[in-house]
Formats: structure tokens, C-alpha cells, sequence
């Protein structure tokens, strides 16, 4: 048996970095487990003299990939280089060379997750990619692994860590949008351009993987509706306060009678639900099983050593099945066939705000409106507005198909007696 096993690693920012200290760390606990050590023997760098925090020898550095992929010593290759084009046709001569893969590349497999699969199981190689989702939070092999035997029917996430802190300082501290995310970007929390993590696009990346694992069903980018959080007010916020909720981006992910719903939008959870009190830039995927019941899983969702740590632990389990020569049997494609509701199929509770002239008849017209198109109402706050003359309603619907609430919202726009319609939210969460 090998006394040591040779890695190599593609990038050398924080996560990879973090990735090297771990393994420097931990290495008594890392040969306990294996019965042998872990050495990088190779890391791709972009600058061969960069200053850097972590001490390595200059003949582990290198400039070129093939150093790595090409070299038949190394078993595994660790993508923390981020990226699509070039992670993407690096993997895939990793694993063309018979070589096991571990990636943090949310980017990379919400895209091309299922063509890379199919290519690690044909080649009998392992792809792992735990910290591609909510970092340190060991989600992914919760869904293949501990929850292997039950039917996944529902998971709703705060996947993004820069959203949940935006939102958790306007709703808390009553900032605005621009000022939360001013602060956001200061601490590091958010990029310099934030489009992806405003925009929902990085919480849609992670939710239709989310959804591939837990429903064996192949989900892409282009099948998770999107919206972000860049329209949501203070005032949209105190209302929902005022109503007995709180406001987070939620990744939603439902199935139901083998069709899927994949979504990213700003919703409303009950402040009683476990989702409400995760704040700032904590992440936490809450998990409806038919077996289990209802989990909750709750951690950092980035940052260098969480993000690393679950790096390091797809990278032990995939030197394990290498030790007892598996390596390649833990891929396991999807299992059904891809469908998608339609807007008939998709139920949920809405919040809606609406300015309205505040004359005779126009809760009269709007209650016929709701009810014409089978949308009754749970809960409705109205409050007068511009020294009397417009009239602030608030309402929460009870759950309604999205086909009958999208008419309503185009007629709600139409008619006489509304000004205009503020916002519209979904409402998630209430536990019975």
C-alpha cells in the first residue's frame, strides 16, 4: 500500500490556500483516516512570485496545467481556480487521464455538471463537488448520502451569502439598499461588481444543482426562474414585518406529482419558520422529506477554511474509494426524466402591495377582481396615503396557482381604481 497519495491543485486564491493549510493541518487526522499521507505535489499558479500567506516550495508551482494532469503519480486534482472555459476542458483531461476530480465550481457544474458526470462515469473516476453549494454546510452528500433512502419533495435555501446580509441589514437596522450594499462590499461579503449575487444568478446556480441531487432529475440554469433583490424596499420590508414576516432570497425547489418547480426570488417566510432567524451571511437549506420529515442544515455558506474544509472532505472520501479501488461507482446519473411544471401546476401564497385611489367602490372593485380570477385573500392591512387621497393595501392571498396570480397582476395594472401596483412577493414556509 502507498505511504503517500499525490494530489495536485488547480489555483491557489483562498479557498486553495485554505485547502493547502487543512491538508498541512490536519495531516495526522487526514492518515488516521487513510492509513497514509496527503502531499501536494503540484499547484497551477497564475504568478510564480507572488507574494502569498503560506509558505511553498517554489518546485510545487507551476505555469502550466499539464504539469498536473499529465503527471501519472497524482490520483486526485482539486479545481479551485473558478472560471468556466478553462476549469471546464481542465476536468475533462483530468478525468480523460483517469483521474479523480473535486471542484468548488458552482459556476462550472450548474452549467456543465451534467456533461462532466456522464464523462467521470464512463472513465470510473470520481467528481465531487460538496463545496460547490453553501460552503462549509455538508448539503450535497446529505441529500446523496443521508437522505439515500427517503423521496426529497421540497428544499428551500438561503444559498447566498450576500443577499441574506443586504437584506438582513435593511430589514434590522433600516438601511437602504445601496447603503447595505456599500457595507457588503467593504467587508468583503460582496464583489466589486455584485450582478450575480443581486441579480439571484449565483443562488440560481446553486438551486438547480441542489435540485439535480435531490430530485435524480438533470436541472439547468435555464430552468430556475430568477429575480433579485435590487427592487425590494424598506418599505416593502416593514409592511412584511408588520404582517408577521421576515424577507430573504430563497432558492425554491419543489416537486410534486413527478413535475419540478426551480426558482431564486425575494420571499416571504413566517418569523416562527427556522429560515427567519438565519441572518447576515450565514447560509441554511431547509429539507422536506417523506421519510424524515422536515431538516434544516445551517453553516457558513462561504469564506476560506469552511469552503476549504468541505474541499478536503470530498477529497478524503474520494482517496478512500481509491485505497479500496471504487473509485467511479459513487457517480450516479440521474434517474427521471426532466419535468417542469407549468404556471397551473405551481401553487404558493403571494404578499402584494397596491396604491389605489381612495374613492367609494374601489375595495368593492378590487375584491371582484380577486375573486373573478379564484384568488381569495388570508390577510389585508390598508392604511390611508398621501394626506387621504391614495390608499395603501396591503394583502396576503392563500395559495393560488402563478397562472390565476399573474392574471390578476395583469389586470390589477388595467384598472381604474389602482395607481399603481408597488410589489409582489412569494410567501413560503407557513408550518401548520
Amino acid at each position: 500500500m502507498a505511504q503517500e497519495m499525490n494530489i495536485g491543485l488547480l489555483g491557489f486564491g483562498t479557498v486553495g490556500t485554505g485547502v493547502l493549510q487543512i491538508i498541512r493541518d490536519h495531516q495526522d487526522k487526514l492518515q488516521h483516516q487513510l492509513g497514509c499521507s496527503i502531499k501536494v505535489k503540484i499547484v497551477l499558479v497564475s504568478n510564480l512570485h507572488k507574494e502569498r500567506e503560506i509558505t511553498i516550495d517554489d518546485d510545487q508551482l507551476t505555469l502550466n496545467a499539464d504539469d498536473i494532469l499529465n503527471d501519472p503519480s497524482i490520483v486526485a486534482v482539486i479545481e479551485v481556480m473558478g472560471g468556466i472555459e478553462d476549469a471546464r476542458r481542465y476536468i475533462r483531461q483530468a478525468l480523460e487521464n483517469n483521474k479523480n476530480v473535486i471542484t468548488a465550481n458552482k459556476d462550472l457544474m450548474a452549467i456543465h455538471g451534467s456533461e462532466l458526470l456522464e464523462l467521470a462515469n464512463k472513465q470510473g473516476c470520481d467528481l465531487f463537488y460538496e463545496a460547490s453549494v453553501a460552503g462549509g454546510i455538508p448539503i450535497l452528500r446529505t441529500l446523496v448520502e443521508g437522505l439515500a433512502s427517503d423521496r426529497i419533495s421540497k428544499m428551500i435555501g438561503i444559498v447566498n451569502g450576500t443577499t441574506n446580509y443586504i437584506l438582513t441589514k435593511m430589514s434590522k437596522e433600516g438601511r437602504g439598499y445601496e447603503e447595505a450594499l456599500q457595507e457588503a462590499q467593504a467587508l468583503g461579503y460582496a464583489e466589486a461588481d455584485p450582478t450575480a449575487d443581486v441579480e439571484g444568478i449565483d443562488a440560481a446556480r446553486k438551486i438547480s444543482i441542489l435540485g439535480t441531487l435531490g430530485f435524480s432529475m438533470n436541472l439547468d440554469l435555464d430552468d430556475v426562474s430568477i429575480r433579485g433583490i435590487t427592487e425590494v424596499t424598506r418599505e416593502d420590508l416593514a409592511f412584511c414585518e408588520q404582517l408577521g414576516y421576515t424577507m430573504k432570497l430563497v432558492g425554491i425547489a419543489n416537486r410534486f406529482n413527478d413535475k419540478v418547480e426551480v426558482s431564486v426570488q425575494p420571499t416571504l417566510v413566517p418569523h416562527e419558520h427556522p429560515l427567519a432567524s438565519v441572518d447576515d451571511e450565514y447560509n441554511a437549506v431547509y429539507v422536506y422529506g417523506d421519510a424524515v420529515g422536515e431538516t434544516m442544515f445551517y453553516g457558513p455558506g462561504a469564506g476560506k477554511l469552511p469552503t476549504a474544509t468541505a474541499v478536503v472532505s470530498d477529497l478524503v472520501a474520494v482517496l478512500k474509494n481509491n485505497r479500496l479501488g471504487v473509485n467511479g461507482n459513487s457517480v450516479i446519473l440521474p434517474q427521471f426524466e426532466k419535468k417542469l411544471k407549468d404556471p397551473d401546476d405551481i401553487h404558493a401564497k403571494y404578499f402584494l402591495r397596491i396604491h389605489a385611489k381612495d374613492i367609494s367602490g374601489t375595495f368593492a372593485s378590487l375584491t371582484h377582481l380577486f375573486h373573478e380570477n379564484e384568488v381569495s385573500l388570508e390577510k389585508i392591512l390598508q392604511l390611508p396615503l398621501n394626506q387621504g387621497k391614495l390608499a395603501e393595501i396591503i394583502v396576503v392571498t392563500h395559495a393560488v396557482s402563478k397562472k390565476n396570480y399573474d392574471l390578476v397582476l395583469e389586470k390589477l395594472a388595467d384598472a381604474d381604481v389602482v395607481v399603481e401596483v408597488k410589489s409582489s412577493y412569494r410567501v413560503e414556509g407557513d408550518r401548520k
